[in-house]
């Protein structure tokens, strides 16, 4: 065989990958009738081509036989075509002198039929043998990588990844689309299983955030629009009115006591509606930014334009209220993107059968978490909404999480956190507590130690679903109750508990735009709405968007050490691209034959990545081949056959279906 530039010279080598391959196909068998094949020059079966010595074979072939096309029979090219593309490459040849047959997942593994299975290798091996005849000596290119970077979301993985490349003198956009940073951390009392106070480990990490010469922070903002590639991505971001000067104001909250609202009277979002708060006002005490906002849909002046402006004339000095301030737009230009947008919890109403919403003693572990806490809306105690203290608590696991109806997933923090509130509330309150539970999952560090510590303080354990929480009573200890129906499941019965107070320990979610948001950055998510990674073990914080890195519970539920750890992992991998200064681009891109383009424009709004234009004064489509990612869409797509693809030629692919449907 030739294809016009010499003579072809091909190793083929078969990989036995243990017994994943071998043990259906018959790799020796499959090496001898390779070697049969024109142009095959060395034919060999190993037990890891993988491995070192296996490269090195590869490699050693080629010097000795001048080699000048390399063909491996091995497992799925996602996982190893790079490996062998290295080898290759070492061997002194093109890498794109390359093709890998996949004869595990599509052969080995779907079969149980030896002789069938090594038939069909033979055909899959042929079909790479033909087509790797007509591969060309491609060459990546390389594109400059600035050193800015951009973090989505001002949660703790947000909070980490930002002080992570600022620490390492890189630049970072922090942009939060609330009032403060912080996230759900800032909402809790104290973490598992250590009980660390919460504010105690974020507050340092918020206010460093703040201090920072290499962090421009943005609250109250979101990203509007997303331009560019991988090093070189244009970004708008919508920053909204707080209506009053974050430079001006010094957080003296005088502004807030001298509003004409006497007493706080609107609904506070922090707290998750179980306090009240005014027009004007800060999230929390320790929010940072340390600068107050003016709600414009509570707001007398917003309103009715006829509020005195007390807080104008208090801040008089400052000049820090401004009620005409208007939202604007920021552009900036960075290399890399960290997504740490965080998660939801669910919502308990979706569950009616649980009483959220029927019942004022329902409530979920985030209000409880603010009930708990000293600087949420009760200081600290643990009271009913009539104002009294609950003598028995029961806490509802695995409310919206593995779950037909709801949720399917594990949320995995449930457990835990679940425990930890039956910790506190026994605290506080010296309540008798039930756990309602599916199954306890404790599996972290430190964790079944305190699912014992639990035990040992006397805290009651049902391994049951519960089926409803109803306020019937059925006796009279039952009377001004709330009833918890469960099977309990240890003793084979159907139980009522009355309880003062009921717990519902919800899950975690993606975020409701979550969709529109990783369209946004074209990042894809998984089945469940969760943002995706390249790879669930050899790339976990990689998007298959070069450039975009995933941090925390954007990616899918885990607790703060977890969430920390990937955040830390996601900065490393922006500032490996970052330090490298340039990223190199895979050559299986698109291109235009211009001569034959007719102008038709129908490739325009097919290609995902964006990466053609119209060319007005040309009349012709062209393809940005940095954004270009090689889908081949354009090409199938094109009525006049004008857009080709390295790596898929036409001649290439009909070589490859020849040998697929040729015989031996």
């Amino acid at each position: 065989m030739s294809n016009g530039n010499g003579s072809v010279r091909i190793g083929f080598y078969v990989c036995h990958c243990g017994t994943n391959i071998a043990g259906v196909v018959d790799v020796k068998a499959l090496a001898e009738w390779a070697a049969t094949v024109p142009s095959v020059v060395v034919s060999r079966d190993y037990k890891y081509m993988c491995s070192d010595p296996g490269q090195e074979l590869i490699q050693q072939d080629i010097r000795d036989h001048h080699l000048n096309r390399i063909v491996v029979a091995s497992c799925s090219p996602h996982l190893h075509e790079r490996t062998f593309q290295t080898a290759t490459a070492k061997g002194g040849l093109s890498p794109y002198y390359f093709q890998m047959v996949n004869i595990r997942e599509h052969d080995s593994w779907v079969h149980k039929d030896k002789k069938a299975a090594t038939e069909k290798a033979k055909d899959l091996v042929r079909a790479a043998l033909r087509r790797v005849v007509f591969h060309e000596p491609l060459e990546k290119k390389q594109v400059p990588v600035r050193s800015d970077v951009l973090v989505v979301g001002g949660g703790i993985a947000g909070i980490h990844a930002a002080l992570t490349l600022a620490n390492a003198g890189k630049h970072v956009y922090l942009v939060e689309r609330e009032a403060t940073i912080g996230g759900h951390m800032a909402k809790f009392d104290k973490t598992f299983p250590t009980l660390d106070c919460a504010a105690c480990i974020l507050t340092p990490k918020m206010t460093a955030v703040r201090s920072h010469p290499n962090i421009t922070m943005w609250t109250l903002s979101e990203v509007a629009e997303v331009g560019g590639y991988v090093g070189n991505y244009h970004v708008k971001v919508r920053r909204k009115p707080r209506y009053v000067l974050e430079d001006a104001c010094i957080g003296c909250l005088e502004c807030i006591e001298a509003c004409v609202y006497k007493q706080a009277k609107v609904s506070d979002e922090f707290n998750l509606g179980l306090g009240k708060r005014k027009p004007i006002y800060i999230p929390f005490p320790q929010a940072v930014p340390q600068v107050v906002l003016i709600d414009p849909e509570t707001c007398i002046e917003f309103k009715s334009g006829k509020c005195k402006k007390t807080c104008v004339e208090i801040c008089a000095d400052r000049n820090a209220i401004d009620f005409k301030q208007q939202e604007e737009i920021k552009e900036i230009e960075v290399g890399t993107i960290i997504m740490s947008t965080g998660f939801q919890t669910v919502d308990a109403a979706r569950i009616p059968y649980y009483g959220y919403g029927a019942y004022p003693n329902v409530y979920t572990s985030l209000e409880v978490e603010r009930l708990i806490n000293a600087s949420g809306p009760t200081g600290g105690e643990v009271i009913l909404r009539d104002g009294k203290k609950p003598k028995a608590v029961g806490i509802v696991h695995c409310v919206g999480s593995r779950d037909e109806n709801t949720n399917r997933w594990c949320s995995r923090v449930c457990c835990m956190y679940s425990l930890k509130l039956a910790h506190l509330i026994k605290e506080h309150t010296d309540a008798e507590v039930f756990n309602f539970y599916i199954d306890i999952r404790t599996p972290g560090k430190g964790f079944e130690e305190f699912y014992c510590k639990l035990l040992s303080e006397g805290v009651h354990f049902i391994r049951g679903r519960v089926a409803e929480v109803t306020d019937w009573a059925l006796d009279p200890s039952e009377e001004g109750k709330l009833v918890i129906r469960v099977e309990d499941t240890l003793i084979g019965r159907v139980r009522r508990i009355p309880v003062d107070m009921v717990v519902l320990s919800v899950g975690l979610e993606p975020h409701a735009d979550a969709d529109e948001v990783r369209r946004q950055f074209n990042i894809t998510c998984s089945t469940e709405g969760w943002f995706l990674e390249r790879h669930p073990k050899l790339a976990p914080v990689n998007t298959f968007t070069d450039g975009i890195f995933l941090a925390g519970c954007c990616q899918g539920p885990k607790d703060i050490p977890d969430t920390v750890a990937q955040a830390g992992a996601a900065a490393a991998e922006a500032l490996v691209l970052i330090d490298a200064g340039h990223v190199e681009l895979e050559p299986n891109t698109a291109y235009v034959l211009e001569d034959e383009c007719s102008g038709c424009k129908s490739c325009l709004s097919l290609c995902p990545y964006t990466a053609i234009a119209y060319h007005e004064e040309k009349k012709k489509a062209e393809i940005n081949e940095v954004l270009c990612k090689g889908c081949g869409v354009c090409v199938a797509a094109c009525p006049s056959g004008s857009i080709q693809q390295h790596m898929f030629q036409d001649e290439q692919i009909f070589a490859e279906i020849e040998g697929v449907l040729a015989h031996a």
